[in-house]
């Protein structure tokens, strides 16, 4: 049981996203790149790898495409949580 509480006050410490709700589109499309960005160091967590690797793709439009697919899925996610911003 104490084990169980422990792991869940680690996580709340750790909890990095709070809610999807923003305030503005603006701040929706940070959030999608933020998202993105996350998505990335759960895939690769080594920093030095994604470094080492960025010349390879940063050049390459299919990559820069497939990364733009990304951020739009997640603003997609962060737009319907947020109602569309309709007032």
């Amino acid at each position: 049981m104490a084990d169980n509480h422990d792991a869940k006050a680690k996580d709340s410490r750790d909890a990095w996203l709070p809610s999807l709700i923003t305030e503005t589109p603006q701040e929706g499309f940070a959030l999608a790149i933020t998202l993105s960005q996350k998505g990335v160091a759960v895939t690769q967590p080594d920093a030095e790898m994604r470094k080492e690797k960025r010349p390879e793709y940063a050049q390459d439009p299919d990559s820069l495409i497939a990364v733009s697919h990304v951020i739009a899925t997640h603003f997609q996610t962060v737009a319907a949580a947020n109602g569309y911003w309709r007032e």
